[in-house]
């Protein structure tokens, strides 16, 4: 507890300082000069050899190149940049009842055994009898009953960076976007795995097909703030045991 609480002071500064950023003017930009996205273009890795020529390229309307008519201009490589699809709509309902119930009886009576219970019955205290000697009686019931709706809706485009060209091909992409309105700065984050194949023609891929995806959208600014609970109030929720 007292080394969680140490953390947590030491955390209150940068926690603090990322909301004096917005105070009297709109939230500021991530910078972008030490983006992953802008390294992943300026370091683009091994260059691609280029083929020669061939006099038959000149008189085609089909080339090897991205530019032509016909050319392949799908993000391939480090540093490309390609189109994420986010079209999120959920709907989930899950209901849960269950009921049981059991009751039990026992009962072990020796009015009969050769005397015995009768002449017991002279020791004991007035009203107790050996006639009856186990009288047992059991009832449990337990009911329990869950559901759970979810409904999620979310349409997004964003453009991402190939970041590296893994050894068995798949490509390791991050984008991010931030657009301000006002005093309010909305932020999309998105990263993960594709494989080639399954980008469109259109240089476009779906979040369907991201391995390990990583979304985000949220914001901040002066709105996000109001809605959020004071830091004195989060540090106590943590602390606090009850």
């Amino acid at each position: 507890m007292t080394a969680r609480f140490l953390c947590l002071l030491c955390l209150l500064p940068a926690i603090a300082c990322s909301r004096l950023d917005h105070i009297g003017k709109p939230p500021s930009f991530t910078p972008q000069a030490d983006s992953a996205e802008r390294v992943a273009m300026a370091y683009t890795g091994t260059p691609v050899p280029i083929l020669p020529e061939r006099p038959t390229d000149h008189a085609s309307l089909w080339s090897r190149e991205k530019s032509s008519l016909l050319g392949d201009r799908r993000a391939m490589k480090k540093g490309d940049i390609l189109t994420v699809v986010i079209e999120i709509d959920e709907e989930a309902n899950i209901s849960n009842s269950t009921s049981r119930s059991r009751s039990g009886s026992e009962n072990l009576a020796i009015p009969q055994l050769f005397g015995i219970p009768q002449r017991q019955d002279e020791r004991l205290p007035a009203g107790a009898s050996m006639a009856n000697a186990v009288d047992l009686n059991s009832q449990a019931a337990s009911g329990g009953d869950g559901q759970v709706s979810r409904q999620e809706q979310l349409t997004l485009r964003v453009a991402a960076t190939i970041l590296d060209v893994m050894p068995n091909g798949v490509l390791a992409i991050q984008g991010a976007q931030e657009v301000r309105v006002n005093f309010e700065l909305r932020e999309l984050l998105v990263s993960g795995y594709v494989r080639p194949e399954d980008i469109t023609r259109n240089n476009e891929i779906t979040y369907d097909k991201i391995a390990s995806a990583r979304i985000s959208y949220g914001g901040r600014g002066q709105i996000t703030d109001v809605q959020q609970p004071r830091l004195g109030q989060q540090v106590l929720d943590v602390i606090l045991p009850f």
